[in-house]
């Protein structure tokens, strides 16, 4: 069996919930495990998330069914809200959730020390891409490690760390690397490694080359990913864990694509075509298996469109501006949902017409609607919801707990009654009981009086029953000691365990503050220039320039590729993945993303002698970084800011744009962002320049000053 496999237990299939109703959903559909996020701290902060109260009944809900539950808290954490998100760590633990899943390097290391029982999964945006990432990871104590989407199966199986691997297989997929994307937060300022992604990969684009426009359209949109069609190989991958996105979709997706691949993974006989097709009317951006068996890159985007698609159910053959005509290849029913592809244009069809213009409730041949969108073109028709397959999603039965009963009854003894879920088991001792003066309790009664779990989660399987002839037990007194016991059996399965809190010290660091002016190279011309303007640190980005000049300048740095299955360590390295340092001549990328005072410590801890913070933190979360390590730890730290250059926003698996020489992407407002292919990955580029070298040098101590004359 491979380090890190599943291969000898149960493989979980783990569901998302936005809402207590999805959650509730999750759980009857057959999730082994949820996924949940407070109303804050959350990599999803626009979906309705859930309350402290909701959390706790959450908690308490999922045990009782035997189901996991696991607590995104998966944002970068400024200085200023450590305290508040380490009070909700606590409330979390003390109230028994199984896992958080967390992004943040610093609070995971805190939270590991302060609280050594509490399960942590590194989320996908803290861009588990390298066996370096997994080696750290493990050493920290994380259980489980969420895997980048951009991850293949193949690549999987070479990542042989003994820690628990989690894979998406269905859902939304984000076109750059999780916990790599920054557009949204230069362009937007609404930051994604904080919940408040503004989507801007589903935005238009023109794409520029050699100064032509070569291609136009939603550029940058991932179809929905959808693996369906191949859970057996998945099955065989040696990962622990199946998830899927969703938690800004409904509760009736949620349950029905919970619902099929449950049935999948259990091996029932699934028609999955006609699965899909409904699938296609709940929600589908157009279906892809992702970068998980190495399909072509032109299969994972949907240039045309980046909204739900539905299903082609017909098109339209004539309209006015009264009513439009349609020819159905499907069924249409009152109050579907329905949109006309061409035009973008949809409605909700509150009044539907049969070919002879009389209102009724299904269509399936020559239809009529109201052009309350004033459509004026022929075009093709979709469906987006229906009713009836809403309807048929909510007909579903309520999970049940199976339980076995076993009831013990001799003459002049005390009843006793044994329930079992297999895992757990109560006994309850009743009444004595005696000898029938004349009509006897048959065992047939018996068994129907505990039967009768109806009204509660339970679902009885088994029942033993071992008693005398001629005995007589009042039918009332079995009632009583079935709902008593099946309460206490409640109770020992939503109890919360004893749980450790532990104090954390902090030992002073041999951190030298070497302030100094940087500056990432390209080529040999910028390395040559950067040499005679005398920057204390270069780093360069050509291996040959690296070995050549390695020797004779103390002060040079090689920046190898990002997202790397094992991470390259020379003499002296600009490092971009997370991981341990090798060499103690060691600097973090701002690529780390160090949002606090506590990832400082801990990366400066684990050997790196220069830690760049994010580009994402302001000139006031800085300087507050700088007092509160000092405060907090008894020393400074020695800190690098990105200070002058283009910010790349975007790494992107292979060559989706097809972006050749000198390419742009080109927004609505007319900014151009260089974009180049370097052989395995695309990176975007922002559309200016970053210019704070005046702003930091007259404001921030000790810090050094970066510059990156890419697309300079």
């Amino acid at each position: 069996m491979e380090k890190g496999s599943c291969s000898m237990k149960k493989i979980e299939l783990l569901s998302p919930a936005g809402d207590y109703k999805s959650l509730e959903m999750a759980i009857d559909a057959g999730a082994d495990a949820v996924y949940v996020s407070l109303k804050s701290y959350g990599a999803r902060a626009f979906a309705p998330n859930f309350t402290m109260d909701e959390i706790k009944s959450a908690i308490k809900l999922c045990h009782l069914y035997g189901v996991r539950l696991y607590v995104t808290m998966n944002t970068l954490v400024k200085d200023t809200e450590v305290d508040d998100f380490l009070e909700k760590v606590k409330f979390l633990y003390l109230e028994g959730v199984d896992a958080l899943i967390m992004q943040d390097l610093g609070m995971i290391c805190l939270v590991r020390q302060m609280y050594p029982d509490l399960e942590i999964h590194a989320s996908t945006q803290f861009n588990n891409s390298s066996k370096d990432t997994l080696i750290l990871l493990k050493k920290l104590g994380v259980k489980r490690a969420v895997l980048s989407r951009e991850l293949s199966i193949d690549e999987i199986k070479m990542m042989d760390v003994d820690i628990e691997k989690e894979i998406f297989i269905h859902g939304a997929l984000c076109v750059s690397y999780s916990g790599c994307c920054l557009f949204s937060s230069m362009i937007g300022h609404r930051s994604g490694n904080r919940g408040e992604c503004t989507g801007c990969c589903r935005l238009p684009y023109k794409l520029e080359t050699n100064g032509k426009i070569v291609n136009s359209g939603y550029l940058l949109s991932m179809k929905e990913l959808n693996t369906t069609k191949r859970i057996k190989e998945l099955l065989n991958s040696g990962v622990c864990s199946l998830k899927i996105e969703g938690r800004m979709k409904s509760s009736s997706y949620v349950y029905f694509i919970t619902k099929f691949y449950r049935m999948l993974i259990d091996g029932v006989d699934v028609d999955i075509d006609k699965e899909e097709e409904k699938l296609k009317i709940l929600f589908n951006r157009e279906f892809t298996f992702g970068h998980l068996f190495n399909i072509n890159d032109s299969n994972l985007l949907n240039t045309k469109s980046p909204n739900h698609q539905g299903k082609t159910i017909g098109k339209v053959i004539s309209v006015n501006k009264n009513k439009i005509k349609i020819k159905l290849d499907y069924p249409l029913h009152q109050e579907d949902g329905i949109r006309f592809m061409e035009s973008k244009k949809g409605l909700v069809v509150n009044f539907l017409y049969d070919k002879n213009n009389k209102l009724t409730s299904c269509a399936e041949n020559i239809c009529y609607v109201d052009n309350k969108i004033g459509l004026t073109s022929l075009d093709k028709v979709n469906l987006t919801s229906s009713k009836v397959l809403e309807k048929e999603i909510l007909a579903y039965e309520k999970r049940k707990v199976d339980v076995s009963f076993k009831l013990v009854t001799k003459a002049s003894e005390p009843l006793k009654l044994i329930v079992s879920d297999g895992t757990n088991k109560v006994l309850l001792t009743g009444k004595i009981v005696a000898k029938a003066l004349n009509s006897p309790t048959t065992e047939d009664r018996i068994r129907k009086q505990l039967q009768k779990t109806n009204d509660t989660v339970y679902r009885v399987k088994d029942i033993t029953v071992d008693m005398d002839e001629q005995l007589f037990i009042p039918i009332k007194e079995l009632n009583e000691i079935r709902r008593e016991i099946l309460d206490k059996l409640t109770e020992l399965r939503t109890k919360v365990k004893e749980k450790r809190i532990c104090d954390v010290n902090f030992s002073k660091l041999d951190v030298e503050v070497l302030p100094a002016k940087s500056i990432l190279v390209n080529d040999l011309a910028n390395f040559l220039k950067a040499i005679d303007d005398k920057y204390d640190r270069i780093y360069v980005t050509k291996k040959d320039i690296y070995d050549k000049y390695k020797n004779k300048y103390p002060n040079i740095y090689y920046s190898g590729r990002r997202n790397l299955l094992n991470v390259c360590f020379y003499e002296k390295n600009l490092i971009h993945d997370i991981c341990l340092s090798k060499t103690k001549n060691d600097i973090c990328d701002y690529t780390f993303n160090v949002f606090n005072r506590y990832t400082v410590y801990y990366l400066h801890k684990m050997g790196y002698k220069c830690v760049t913070l994010s580009l994402e933190l302001t000139y006031e979360d800085i300087k507050l970084l700088q007092k509160e390590f000092v405060a907090t730890f008894g020393f400074k730290p020695n800190l690098e800011v990105f200070a002058l250059g283009r910010a790349e926003l975007m790494i992107i698996k292979g060559d989706l744009l097809k972006c050749r020489d000198t390419s742009f992407l080109i927004d609505s407002k007319n900014r151009r962002f260089p974009v180049f292919y370097d052989g395995v990955y695309t990176h975007v580029y922002n559309y200016f320049k970053r210019n704070k070298l005046d702003f930091y040098e007259h404001n921030l101590d000790e810090v050094s000053l970066r510059v990156d004359t890419t697309f300079m």
